[in-house]
């Protein structure tokens, strides 16, 4: 009777509401996203199509006319992801929040197991996985209802925000930060640590596609320093947060901290390939206290990185073998 009771007061208002990011996009894309959440298990009034359109050169509101009882768009001066998601957050009246890249599409039956989650569990938060591929996937393993906290200190976390189905409650003032790439990778571990109750299932609900022009895939030397510098500040400021929190979840960041902080490394090797530009971040890492990486055996990739990146040999020896892994992947 309770759950019954839980699940009319829910029905309220939207049960999801989804965020769509929206820029210069084909507008055939927008409308296989579209298509893919229409597609799910959801009434009308359980769910709410949400398309931010951050600026894009033309407006696409004519392609969107057969929606045009389904979705609410709007469309703005171009702020960037961080600012179409924080218009999304603010429109959004569902009680759970899913953002979407309007690239990207959800898988039916995956998805529509994490939202058989929330009517039955109520957590907070469901935690799934991504595909790059088409799959058939049918059976999906969950785990028990934990914390957020307790979740990051025992996993790796994904970082896009598009993996977790949460509710809108537990935002409070979070927002993503304007005018960064990583943005994601700020936002999501402090999300995390603000549910109380979490699942996590193993369902590949989500579908990345994968584009050459996408913001990921630019590698031009203005972008990618750009992309360096942004991550490192992400890992500042998560690690200024990690010192002023409770010892629980000052762990569960400093795992993720540790997490970007190799990322952040690997990646100046990749996309500067400049041992004497390496040097110089270690060492400013070194005078923050951010290096050398925590001594934790989180996975069998870290502990091997951190290893040699402790030494000058070893990172002589990552600027050679590393360039070579990424060729052969």
């Amino acid at each position: 009777m309770q759950d019954k009771q839980r699940y009319s007061q829910i029905l309220e208002k939207p049960l999801v509401s989804f965020i769509l990011t929206y820029y210069n996009l084909p507008a055939k894309m927008l409308c296989e996203c579209i298509d893919s959440i229409l597609a799910l298990a959801l009434r009308p009034q359980e769910r709410e199509i949400i398309i931010v359109d951050d600026g894009s050169s033309t407006s696409i509101v004519d392609s969107l006319s057969k929606y045009e009882k389904d979705i609410i768009y709007v469309r703005q001066a171009n702020q960037g992801l961080s600012g179409a998601r924080n218009t999304g957050i603010q429109m959004a009246k569902g009680y759970y929040l899913q953002f979407v890249d309007s690239d990207d599409l959800l898988v039916k039956a995956p998805y529509e197991h994490c939202l058989d989650l929330i009517r039955t569990s109520h957590p907070e938060m469901v935690v799934f996985d991504f595909t790059k591929t088409a799959t058939d996937q049918k059976d999906w393993k969950d785990s028990s209802l934990q914390s957020g906290s307790h979740y990051m200190r025992h996993n790796n976390i994904k970082g896009t925000a598009c993996c977790y189905l949460f509710q809108r409650a537990i935002l409070g003032d979070l927002r993503f930060t304007p005018g960064i790439y990583h943005e994601d990778e700020e936002f999501t571990p402090l999300l995390l640590l603000r549910a109380e109750i979490l699942c996590y299932t193993n369902a590949q609900a989500y579908f990345y596609r994968m584009r050459e022009d996408s913001i990921v895939t630019k590698n031009n030397l203005r972008h990618c320093i750009k992309r360096l510098c942004d991550l490192k500040g992400v890992i500042k400021r998560l690690n200024y947060v990690a010192d002023h929190r409770p010892i629980d979840d000052r762990t569960a960041l400093q795992r993720r901290i540790a997490q970007l902080t190799m990322d952040y490394l690997y990646q100046i090797i990749i996309q500067t390939k400049s041992r004497h530009y390496l040097e110089r971040k270690v060492s400013v890492l070194r005078s923050e206290g951010l290096f050398p990486l925590p001594d934790q055996d989180y996975t069998q990739k870290y502990t091997w990185f951190r290893r040699l990146m402790g030494y000058a040999v070893g990172r002589s020896v990552l600027m050679r073998v590393i360039p070579l892994m990424e060729k052969e992947r």
